[in-house]
């Protein structure tokens, strides 16, 4: 696949990997039209490409971001401009990270607030700088929380605790955002997009393409619903499926040989009807 540039992004890969950094230090990599659409278009691009088993996002200088654009017109991302509140003036439709194949790791290094934190707590796995702050501060600037936030932060960190983030909008450090479960884990700011990109070689290494994307859509899937029988009988199927295709021998094969796996199944056209 060709390689892509983007004006607000810059892109790099190594072994499965791709990193993305959003690139507007001099702005802090605060989310205007054109980032948010860069944005976009690099993630599903790179879901697309089945060399890419993991995708990284980071932000250049020392914040990942400082969420919306304020200087712009409108406030990109949710669909709605900040003058009209009317969501057809602004027709972009809300984008569905969580549908993609490829997990997407967040390395918050630094400061991330607004939308520069409902859009990591959209993706799949976060690891922040402990001494980052980071904040819903929606309420605090007239605005009511965006980017599926009242829906999911509960989901993560349980009613009280979301209820107290959202309404207050209060700024609170990567230490406790892991201390409550909002992201995996905190370490030291220089370490973030290392640890972050380790998690993602691993997952590249010696994880199933096919598993990854199945367990991913399952999961999301089963977050909506609420009959626990029917997710039962429908994750019994889908272990089934797998345990009767290639990666599962490959899997047991690598494990006994002590060798990295060669996944057969790589790409969408490999998963089963109505999960690709």
């Amino acid at each position: 696949m060709a390689e892509t540039t983007y004006s607000t992004l810059l892109l790099e890969h190594a072994a499965g990997v791709a990193t993305l950094t959003l690139n507007r230090p001099e702005h802090r990599n605060t989310f205007n039209a054109a980032m948010r659409n860069d944005l976009v278009a690099a993630l599903e691009t790179l879901d697309a490409d089945d060399a890419v088993r993991a995708i990284v996002v980071t932000g250049s200088g020392s914040t990942f971001s400082a969420g919306a654009d304020m200087a712009g017109s409108s406030v990109p991302g949710g669909g709605a401009t900040a003058n009209t509140g009317n969501r057809s003036a602004n027709p972009v439709p809300p984008f569905r990270p969580w549908e993609l194949r490829t997990p997407i790791i967040a390395a918050i290094n630094g400061p991330a607030v607004g939308m520069g934190l409902t859009y990591p707590m959209m993706w799949d796995i976060r690891i922040a700088a402990d001494d980052a702050k980071l904040g819903f501060v929606f309420t605090r600037r007239g605005l009511v929380p965006e980017g599926n936030a009242c829906w999911l932060l509960q989901r993560l960190v349980g009613a009280s605790r979301a209820l107290e983030l959202l309404l207050t909008g209060r700024t609170f450090s990567g230490a406790e955002a892991a201390e409550m479960g909002l992201v995996t884990r905190a370490v030291p700011a220089a370490e973030v997009l290392p640890t972050a990109q380790a998690l993602a070689a691993d997952l590249a290494t010696n994880t199933s393409p096919a598993a990854v994307a199945l367990t991913k859509r399952m999961f999301y899937r089963y977050m909506e619903s609420g009959d626990r029988w029917a997710a039962r009988v429908e994750e019994l199927d889908l272990f089934l499926w797998t345990a009767g295709r290639p990666d599962a021998a490959e899997g047991v094969r690598a494990f006994l040989e002590k060798r990295p796996p060669e996944w057969p199944l790589v790409g969408s056209s490999d998963l089963p009807e109505g999960w690709r």
